[in-house]
């Protein structure tokens, strides 16, 4: 065959992020583009058709790893895709999340190296989440960015009015992220990223299962042109599995996206309320206790894109947030003598974020303000009889109030090479729940990537918590809050590496962060029926971590039936002074001095595949360790999947707050249908 000249030869061009907008392709008109591993020659009349794949390279990353690494995360105020940043923030995906014998979000976390989900219940009811070593309140939560953390308490921070079929991903950032997200990200934060409407079509599913458990979820997505619209809703119920813990949840979830040229803007609203039997929540003398919740929540941000190549970005936000909390310590037994309370907290705030890509990296600078109310039967201080508010649909009257308002601004610069990442800031916060003075918190963060494969990263962060207002506050026979309380203080230490190639990945990271008036719920005497709120004078958290991650299949191709092999292990030694002597604390204090994790996930035939979990770990301050299984087998094809799935499959019998025991072995059968529109 005779070989034919190419006339016109061009030169590759090589990127590795390709803009969202469909105008994009007119400036690479005439060249020959590389993005990823799409080969696209862009002539003059080119057609789609003329697309091909080109094979990975056996020491290149799978295809999966290259679009992870193009992910922007929320690890510095300035975008920056997963591979750019200096911190290292752990991804959990939508198909991680698909794949994972999970029943709730928080299931999902406690599968994640460093995180440390405390339970009462199933289905993440009632549910701590920690980073570290640290407590439930130290931890920020956010939805697509905005920050949901109640001023009230953190026991209420998995209240989530999505479903985990809404999620595209889920970033863990660990260690301290004050300049970041703020006075509460003291120990890290969790940001949950939802599912965008790429194309329209809706969703059904439905599941049934032990202890009376059922429920069904719909979803769906409108998307036409520069618009786009996700609307889910869903119901669940259960007896719940142990003795008083009963519940039923509703949730509904709305976004819109809106994208062009020169501005793109995303709205969400939320509704989530859950009744349950709370057990021993706050006393084991009292085994019948009861509560609900509700969350109402509503956002919108946007992104303005000015100057050429869109180099400078303005992001606007505004979010506002009611959380409403009924509790009772007997079920049933009205009135503030039989220990029932109301609690209705209001968050709301603005923020201007503002960043400018030029010749020395990015600069992003802009700030924060956050009022924070409560209404409450028993927390805040006394009102004027005048100043009353009716409790909802009840006899009882709001009596106290508290308030505050949070201000922050920052600055910071990133510095992005080939193989160097400098990340430098600065937080100013003013709180007047403090004597509103400005208080500074500077961090920095380094990674070196030496080549495609390792990329080593170093940070150094300090951070604040203000008190909630339970810690402020709560008075009452089983609990004893402190108005003098001062707020946490922290610096935060971390180095680690990563390194990744077809087929395997694994980061090891160590940390070290030494806290100052450190906030416990503590028993002061074996005698004490009664827990008190105090600053622990100094508490210190030394850590390691270590991950490993394998995909045979990468190495094997499709004859391999198994798609990953995970595993993870962390370790925390914590030493801590006190002003006085404590006989046990409830918190911060009961940390996990080990976890390990491991996980599988394999096809057994055809569309039916499985995975496994199993999870140990041993927690301090008199719990006994533990080891559970769980495990989910599915049928799934682009039209539907059917699964069964089941939590604690030895139904081992332990407790992971309190003497409160889990339930045994709980399983779980659905189906979910996907329709075009």
């Amino acid at each position: 065959m005779k070989k034919t000249k190419l006339f016109n030869q061009l030169n590759p061009l090589k990127f590795k992020h390709f803009s969202r907008h469909g105008y994009s392709l007119f400036s690479v008109l005439g060249k020959e583009v590389l993005v990823g591993v799409l080969s696209i020659p862009t002539l003059t009349y080119a057609k789609a058709d003329g697309v091909g794949i080109l094979p990975l390279a056996k020491d290149s990353l799978s295809r999966e790893e290259v679009k992870l690494d193009e992910v922007v995360v929320t690890g510095s105020r300035a975008p920056l895709t997963a591979l750019q940043t200096a911190k290292l923030v752990a991804v959990i995906t939508h198909d991680d999340i698909q794949h994972a014998a999970a029943q709730s979000i928080t299931d999902v976390l406690k599968l994640a190296t460093g995180v440390d989900v405390r339970q009462r219940g199933g289905f993440g009811v009632q549910t701590d989440i920690c980073i570290d070593g640290g407590s439930f309140d130290q931890v920020t939560i956010l939805l697509n960015g905005i920050n949901l953390s109640s001023p009230q308490t953190g026991h209420n921070a998995a209240l989530f009015p999505i479903s985990i079929d809404d999620i595209e991903r889920i970033e863990v950032l660990q260690g301290a992220s004050s300049r970041l997200f703020g006075a509460q990200a003291f120990s890290g934060a969790i940001n949950i990223v939802t599912r965008a409407a790429a194309k329209s079509g809706a969703k059904l599913s439905a599941e049934a299962g032990s202890y009376g458990t059922f429920g069904g979820n719909a979803s769906l997505n409108i998307a036409r042109g520069a618009w786009s619209n996700h609307i889910s809703g869903g119901y669940r119920q259960s007896d719940g599995g142990t003795e008083h813990s009963d519940f039923n949840q509703r949730r509904t979830f709305y976004m819109g996206n809106y994208a062009s040229k020169h501005i793109d803007m995303e709205w969400q609203t939320g509704l989530f309320e859950q009744k349950y039997g709370a057990n021993t929540f706050y006393s084991a003398s009292f085994r019948n206790q009861y509560e609900e919740t509700s969350r109402y929540m509503a956002s919108v941000k946007a992104d303005i894109k000015l100057l050429r190549d869109d180099a400078l970005h303005i992001l606007p936000s505004l979010y506002y947030d009611r959380d409403y909390d009924h509790y009772q310590l007997i079920r049933n037994m009205a009135g503030a003598e039989n220990g029932e309370n109301y609690h209705r907290t209001d968050f709301y705030g603005g923020g201007l974020n503002a960043y400018l890509s030029w010749a020395l990296g990015k600069t992003a600078i802009g700030g924060e303000v956050r009022k924070e109310r409560i209404l409450s039967t028993a927390l805040g201080e006394l009102m004027d009889e005048s100043r009353f508010k009716r409790v909802e649909s009840t006899e009882r009257y709001y009596d106290k109030r508290a308030e505050r308002t949070n201000a922050s601004f920052f600055v910071e610069h990133n510095i992005v090479l080939s193989k160097f990442t400098l990340s430098a800031g600065l937080l100013a916060n003013k709180n007047t729940g403090l004597d509103s003075k400005y208080r500074f918190y500077p961090g920095i963060d380094i990674a070196y990537r030496p080549s495609d494969s390792w990329k080593i990263y170093a940070s150094w962060n300090k951070s604040l918590r203000m008190p909630t207002f339970t810690d402020l506050y709560m008075s009452n026979a089983l609990q004893q809050g402190d108005k003098e309380l001062r707020p946490e203080r922290c610096d935060a230490y971390k180095v680690g590496a990563r390194f990744r190639e077809r087929g395997i990945s694994a980061v090891v990271s160590g940390f070290f962060s030494h806290g100052k008036d450190m906030i416990d719920w503590v028993y002061l005497a074996e005698t004490d029926r009664k827990s008190h709120c105090l600053n622990v004078s100094k508490l210190d958290n030394l850590g390691a971590s270590v991950e490993v991650a394998l995909r045979p299949q990468e190495w094997l191709g499709d004859v391999c039936p198994v798609t990953q092999i995970k595993t993870n292990y962390s370790y925390i030694h914590q030493k801590h002074e006190a002003t006085q002597d404590i006989f046990r604390g409830l918190t911060a204090l009961s940390y996990l001095r080990h976890k390990f994790v491991a996980q599988l996930d394999h096809r057994i035939w055809s569309n039916l595949s499985a995975s496994w979990s199993f999870r140990w770990q041993e927690r301090m301050n008199g719990y006994h360790p533990y080891a559970k299984l769980d495990g989910k087998v599915q049928w799934s094809v682009p039209r539907y999947s059917l699964y069964v799935k089941a939590d604690n499959i030895t139904a081992h019998r332990y407790r992971d707050f309190g003497g409160i025991p889990q339930p045994g072995a709980w399983f779980m059968a659905g189906a979910t249908i996907n329709l075009d529109i």
